[in-house]
């Protein structure tokens, strides 16, 4: 049985690098180094682990963006993902949110048969975490976000997911959509022999525009600014001190603990 995982993906700015907001009120990529998003880059290890180990047979990625997305499906392929897809939007809308990605990757399934949807749990650019679950939705297939482990048993998958309340494990029968946390799989180290063999693999370029898909945001950014900057700290001499100042600032009546 052939079973074909997809593992969208996203370019971002690089996570060492410091973003700052512009005047504009809007951040401003030009020169600054873009990146594979470090959880999608989680999800393609482990579906490229579960293709090693024969729990899969072919791995294809998939983002959505302008052409200059290209490079990080060039990443994934130098990983070892065996094909990438690339939807352009450039011509067809500037900003994509969660639902129109969703949307994009749904119809791009419609002509393409995959067992296992494994995508990053977020994006660090806006933290929202909404693909996975939208996508699933509209798929209407099982889904586990979160995920720390995975393993395939036959057509179902094993998901451990964990949030602030715990871990749980889930068995998902047949296709699924899973989100990978950090936790779930050290990214392997791209060689240079290996980046070069991706120039040669498939990169399939699809016009947006021919899938037909509502792209109009459900999302807006109201605000964008800088997080305000941290105050400076202060020192005490003794236990008694630390006390009188933490009621000084009625710390204690902020979070509703008598004092």
């Amino acid at each position: 049985m052939t079973i074909n995982i997809l593992v969208p993906v996203k370019r971002v700015v690089d996570a060492n690098v410091r973003v700052r907001v512009a005047a504009n009120g809007a951040i401003d990529t030009t020169g600054l180094k873009m990146s594979l998003n470090p959880f999608d880059e989680c999800a393609v290890e482990k579906a490229l682990q579960l293709r090693e180990t024969g729990a899969a047979s072919r791995v294809t990625v998939i983002t959505c963006g302008a052409q200059a997305s290209q490079d990080v499906l060039r990443t994934a392929l130098a990983m070892g993902a065996d094909d990438a897809v690339l939807i352009d939007t450039a011509a067809a809308i500037s900003t994509l949110d969660s639902l129109a990605v969703a949307r994009l990757v749904n119809a791009h399934m419609a002509s393409r048969e995959y067992a296992l949807v494994l995508c990053g749990k977020q994006a660090i650019d806006d933290d929202i975490g909404g693909v996975a679950a939208m996508l699933a939705a509209l798929l209407d297939w099982p889904q586990a976000l979160n995920a720390s482990a995975l393993a395939a048993h036959g057509n179902d998958w094993s998901v451990t997911s964990g949030d602030d309340t715990g871990t749980a494990t889930w068995l998902l029968e047949g296709p699924a959509v899973v989100s990978a946390d950090l936790r779930l799989a050290e990214p392997r180290r791209v060689s240079l022999p290996s980046i070069v063999k991706a120039k040669q693999k498939p990169l399939a370029i699809v016009d947006a525009a021919a899938l037909a898909v509502e792209l109009t945001p459900q999302a807006h950014i109201v605000k964008l600014c800088d997080p305000p900057v941290r105050q400076s700290g202060i020192k005490v001499a003794d236990t008694a001190a630390l006390i009188a100042a933490l009621a000084e600032r009625r710390v204690f009546d902020q979070t509703g603990v008598p004092a």
